[in-house]
Order: structure tokens, then C-alpha cells, then sequence
């Protein structure tokens, strides 16, 4: 979720400091770092990290400091260094953390789609001039604070970059761990990279699958929907999403029939509270009660601004698909 969001909803934006980020073991030899997305707050994406024979293998690296230093605390506490760091997509919960691990493994190499490049000079310059008047209005030190943190990951610019650029899913070795490497063109971003791991049976996913509602912010939905088609074919145990609660196969399968259902919703006559409605009711406990009313506020945000936004717009999104 991007802070255009946040803003529509009323939420003032504050770090996530004081929040805890423990490891969880999905399977032997893969870990969870779990991101953060609660109102009030800019989330932190989750992180999976992977023993491979040479290192680490970190997919996706958080926004927050907090986030970021779990990564390197975890690294540190298995005496090993992260050799290989895959950037989902160029949300800046995803890849807000890049510079920080950088720094403190410099021989990582980065693996991205080359996405990122055109919301550099586009989405995220134009975000940059909306956080600076933020910063220049703002009263409260805490909110200061938090834009600050937010301009100086967009400042970071080249090193929130790829050093390897994904252009088409294939096997591939990272870190002495052999992978299967996806990308999505023109779904949540205009390029989306999504890992498995054979040997656990783990999906990463990025945000091609989050809760309580898909972040449609910058998508393309027909591409969307597309690539939650393509990761049904992949043969998976488990599906991290990029925010959310690990899925089996099942939970999975009801994620992806709820998403075209929206889809399909979108173009009908039914209201916004209907569609939101339809999709928790197809999600169940995906969504527990206590997010229901967020998921709601959500939704009602994205059908005007995604779901039945200009047709120009949305067009835009979907140069390739």
C-alpha cells in the first residue's frame, strides 16, 4: 500500500516502531520474517529467507528500519551473509530495505524486473513532490519523521535498483539454492517477480496475493488475474503472500476464485458495499472479523480508484496485456 492511500482513509502515517519482527520457520531451511499492516501505519511487506549453500537468499527487504534490521539480525544470529536479495516489485515496502542490507552485506546482488526504472522518474518522482509539501505542512514531529523516512528511500534511488534484471521466469541457482524465478508482466506492477523453492514447497508470492484486499494501487486487474492463473500451476505446498498469512493450496485456490469474482463484480451494477461484501464472504476466515471493517474501508477505496477508475487510466497500466 502507498501513502495515497493512507491518506484517503484518514490515517496519519507513523513508523512502526516498537513492533517485533521474529522469525517463524515455514520449513526446513526457509523463514518468515512477517511485515506489519495495521491502520494508522505504512506496512512492511513480509520477507522470506532461505538457506542456500553459499548464503542467504532474501526475498524482499521491508520499508521500515525495524523490518530491515530483523533481516540482518537473523543473518547475523546464523552466522551467515545474505548473497542474494529478490525485490518482488518496486513498492517501497518491498524494496525500502535494499540500501540498509547493502550496506551491511556488500556482496549482495540484487534480482529484479526492471520496473522500478520508469517509477523512479514517474510514479515516485510525482510521489516524492506529494510527500516534500506533506513535510513542509506538517505539525507533528512523529509525522515529520515518518516522511523523512519515506524521502530518503525514494533518495536512495540507484540503490533500491537491480543488479540483475528479471525479463522471463526460468530455473535459476541463487545462492547455492536452486529456485524457479517468475515474472508477471503488468499485474500489481509492470513487472512482478515471484519465487518457488522445490525443495520446501514455499511460494513466494510478493503482492501478487495480499490482505485483506488486493493493493491495487498501481495494477493492471485482467493482468492480475493472469498471474494468480500462471502461480496456480506452480506446484506449491505453501504461498507466502507479500502481506498476509502463509496459504495452503486450498486457501489459495479461495483467493483466486474471490479475486476474479471482484473483477467480475467491478464491471456489474452492484454496488461498492456489495462487491466488498461478495469478497469477504469468498475470502472466509482469509479475512477475520476484526479486519473486516479496514478490509471494507479498503475496498471502497479501490473500487473508485482501480476497479471502476477511468478507463484511460487503467489502460495505462495495461500497455502489455
Amino acid at each position: 500500500m502507498i501513502r495515497t492511500l493512507a491518506v484517503a482513509l484518514g490515517l496519519s502515517v507513523v513508523l512502526s516502531s516498537g513492533t517485533t519482527f521474529a522469525a517463524v520457520s515455514l520449513a526446513p531451511e526457509v523463514d518468515l520474517i512477517p511485515g506489519e499492516f495495521t491502520p494508522g501505519t505504512q506496512p512492511d511487506g513480509n520477507t522470506i529467507v532461505i538457506r542456500g549453500r553459499d548464503g542467504l537468499l532474501v526475498f524482499d527487504t521491508g520499508r521500515h528500519r525495524e523490518h530491515t534490521q530483523a533481516i540482518i539480525d537473523f543473518a547475523r544470529g546464523e552466522r551467515l551473509s545474505v548473497k542474494v536479495i529478490v525485490n518482488s516489485h518496486w513498492h517501497l515496502d518491498h524494496v525500502g530495505g535494499n540500501p540498509m542490507l547493502r550496506e551491511a552485506f556488500p556482496d549482495a546482488r540484487v534480482y529484479a524486473s526492471g520496473a522500478i526504472d520508469a517509477a523512479l522518474h514517474g510514479f515516485l518522482a510525482d510521489y516524492r513532490v506529494s510527500l516534500q509539501k506533506q513535510l513542509d505542512a506538517a505539525a507533528d514531529d512523529t509525522a515529520k519523521r515518518a516522511t523523512r523516512d519515506e524521502l530518503a528511500i525514494i533518495d536512495a534511488g540507484t540503490r533500491l535498483r537491480p543488479d540483475k534484471v528479471i525479463t522471463l521466469t526460468a530455473e535459476r541457482d541463487l545462492a547455492g539454492r536452486k529456485v524457479r524465478v517468475g515474472l508477471a508482466r503488468d499485474a500489481v506492477t509492470a513487472g512482478d517477480v515471484w519465487l518457488f523453492d522445490p525443495a520446501s514447497g514455499v511460494l513466494a508470492s510478493g503482492d501478487l496475493v495480499t490482505l485483506p484486499v488486493p493493493f491495487l494501487d498501481t495494477a493492471c486487474p485482467e493482468g492480475w488475474r493472469k498471474a494468480l492463473d500462471t502461480l496456480h500451476a506452480v506446484p506449491f505446498k505453501l504461498v507466502v503472500p507479500g502481506h498476509g498469512e502463509p496459504m495452503h493450496r486450498k486457501q489459495f485456490e479461495a483467493y483466486r476464485t474471490a479475486f476474479g469474482n471482484l473483477l467480475n463484480c467491478a464491471v456489474s451494477a452492484r454496488t461498492k458495499g456489495q462487491c466488498a461484501d461478495e469478497w469477504l464472504h469468498d475470502v472466509g476466515p482469509l479475512v477475520p472479523a476484526s479486519r473486516q471493517k479496514f478490509a471494507h474501508a479498503l475496498m471502497d477505496y479501490y473500487m473508485d480508484k482501480s476497479l471502476r477508475a477511468d478507463a484511460q487510466h487503467t489502460a495505462a497500466l495495461c500497455a502489455a496485456t
